[in-house]
């Protein structure tokens, strides 16, 4: 039995025959419809989730199984006082695979070490979201036919951003990557990140505060949002939301086959018509999260399709 917690866990040649899989459930969907007949995901999520908790489930009935679970903690055990460990145990009498998503980092984990179904880490505070980097993974995979010799720019909340941290763990592994970190002073990568992982690994990458400086030089530019949940206070939350805006003036400056994603959900710092530009990629990018989950969930139940 395997779990995800990280995209780490993943070798590069896993990744790659992952991604591949993917890619063959989106060209020979039909050829999936039935993989998982009988077969049912638990979503456990203890915080919100519209793309994420609905992707999964959108994941699982493609595959022709079946989907339960909860999607807050209120309407859960937890607001009993039920820990992770025995809800998790629980769960495993009902389900065969789970999804997990908490505001707390290394909760998906404890459940992993007392699981007797694969667990998957569907976001774990500030700390991993290794679907949502497959995802993007896959999302640059198709759409530029490679993911190493990319410069990519990184964009907003860099520091509580889990999406940015744990697609930085991934994308390193790939040859010649060079990355952009595009952010405020408040909001700059974790030192961890920058010493440990790009400094340690001999990773080309700069910072800048202004997005205008960045543009020309990127392949992908990254936008994220500024995390409301990850502020301790209001204050700092309401001078940091409006830093960066991508429009059509900034758009202006990239290059022609420059992608634009985003994790999604934006607030405002996409306008809407951006949306419009052959190079905004995030609503693609919020399909390939199924066609990945799909594979993912494959991969851990072991499930072999011919």
């Amino acid at each position: 039995m395997r779990h995800l917690m990280s995209p780490m866990d993943f070798s590069v040649e896993e990744l790659d025959k992952l991604l591949k899989l993917a890619n063959d459930i989106e060209q020979n969907p039909g050829k999936y419809a039935h993989a998982c007949t009988g077969k049912k995901l638990a979503t456990c999520f203890y915080e919100p989730s519209t793309r994420t908790r609905l992707s999964f489930e959108a994941a699982m009935l493609n595959l022709g199984g079946s989907v339960l679970g909860f999607s807050s903690a209120d309407s859960s055990s937890a607001s009993k006082g039920e820990s992770v460990s025995d809800t998790i145990r629980v769960i495993s009498c009902y389900a065969d695979i789970c999804a997990m998503r908490h505001p707390k980092e290394g909760a998906p984990l404890v459940a992993s070490q007392k699981s007797t179904i694969p667990v998957i880490n569907a976001g774990d505070g500030g700390h991993q979201h290794p679907t949502q980097t497959l995802t993007d993974l896959l999302t640059i995979y198709s759409l530029k036919g490679k993911l190493g010799g990319l410069t990519i720019g990184l964009c907003g909340d860099l520091k509580f951003g889990r999406t940015v941290h744990s697609l930085i763990h991934a994308l390193i592994r790939y040859p010649d990557i060079r990355f952009v970190l595009i952010s405020p002073e408040e909001l700059r990568v974790p030192s961890y990140i920058r010493e440990d992982v790009l400094n340690k690994n001999q990773i080309s990458y700069k910072e800048v505060e202004r997005l205008e400086d960045a543009m020309a030089d990127l392949d992908i530019l990254y936008m994220t949002r500024v995390q409301r949940e990850r502020f301790f206070n209001e204050e700092d939350y309401v001078r940091m939301k409006d830093f960066y805006i991508l429009d059509k003036s900034k758009m202006a400056l990239a290059p022609k086959e420059m992608l634009v994603l985003h994790p999604l959900p934006r607030v405002n710092e996409i306008s809407v018509e951006v949306d419009e530009d052959p190079r905004a990629a995030y609503f693609k990018q919020a399909q390939y999260g199924v066609y990945v989950r799909m594979a993912l969930i494959l991969t851990l139940l072991e499930v072999e399709v011919c």
